[in-house]
């Protein structure tokens, strides 16, 4: 059987059960949970399909994998495989009526984003259509730069995590919290440099089936290009319930850099609010 469409019956499985246990637990993040997992199987599928003999499809698959494992790890310390629900979820389900809610779930948060997980998989599937090219320095220089984004997401993750940690026992000894948010380290250069890291990884991913096919004109490139439409909107959505709460938060916005990383701007550069 041709891997993609081993692909596609585990991403209709995946999709079924996900709408299934939504309805059943009224929690729609089992998406979210599944997030860190599925495409890691996607990209292992097309490198055993290849007979685990290709090394740019073992390394791919390898790479992935420790994508997925750091993820899973966030995930789970912040609880999310304890039946946590993404609290974006319960934003927009207080501002839908149930029937807009339920076609929302089905058809964006189910359907769209398992089709997402697939996309940004595929560029595995340039890598099997061209296996047995070999190696070349410019997958060593992939290989290198995906990792120093793993890394840096690691970093943006702990110091997100240490902020809250810390926030959280100011709170409970009945002190203020010194700030809302977090706006020191890599976030003092970005509003959200996990969010960055995490994107430019799957644009790292998805070069790699351009080294394999010798072309950049891959339409794997779809996959990549719609996680960053996602990002952006669900971006500009977390922002926007982050203004809400905390007014001091649009300081913020007009110093640094809304995604990448780069150098604060200073007061007087700032625009008049």
């Amino acid at each position: 059987m041709q891997p993609l469409v081993i692909v596609v019956v585990i991403a209709a499985t995946v999709s079924l059960f996900c709408w299934t246990a939504s309805l059943v637990t009224k929690d729609t993040s089992w998406v979210d949970r599944l997030w860190s997992i599925v495409p890691v199987v996607y990209v292992w599928v097309f490198a055993i399909a290849a007979g685990m003999s290709d090394p740019r499809l073992d390394l791919m698959a390898a790479l992935v994998t420790l994508w997925g494992a750091r993820l899973t790890f966030n995930f789970a310390r912040k609880g999310g495989y304890t039946g946590m629900e993404d609290y974006r979820w319960a934003v927009l389900r207080a501002r839908m009526s149930p029937v807009r809610w339920q076609l929302f779930n089905a058809f964006f948060i189910v359907l769209y984003q398992n089709a997402l997980l697939v996309l940004i998989a595929l560029p595995a599937l340039t890598a099997w259509e061209h296996r047995g090219t070999p190696l070349t320095g410019w997958d060593v220089a992939l290989a290198a730069l995906f990792l120093a984004l793993l890394v840096g997401e690691m970093i943006a993750d702990q110091q997100q995590w240490d902020f809250q940690k810390a926030k959280a026992a100011e709170i409970a000894a009945g002190r203020t919290p010194q700030a809302n948010f977090v706006q020191t380290g890599l976030w003092r250069f970005s509003r959200h440099p996990n969010f960055f890291f995490e994107q430019a990884q799957w644009w790292v991913l998805f070069f790699f089936g351009v080294v394999a096919a010798g072309s950049p004109w891959q339409w794997t490139v779809v996959g990549a290009a719609l996680l960053t439409v996602l990002f952006v909107g669900s971006t500009s959505f977390t922002e926007s319930i982050t203004r809400g709460k905390y007014p001091e938060y649009e300081d913020y916005r007009r110093t640094t850099s809304a995604v990448i990383p780069w150098i604060p701007r200073r007061v007087s550069e700032q625009a008049p609010a």
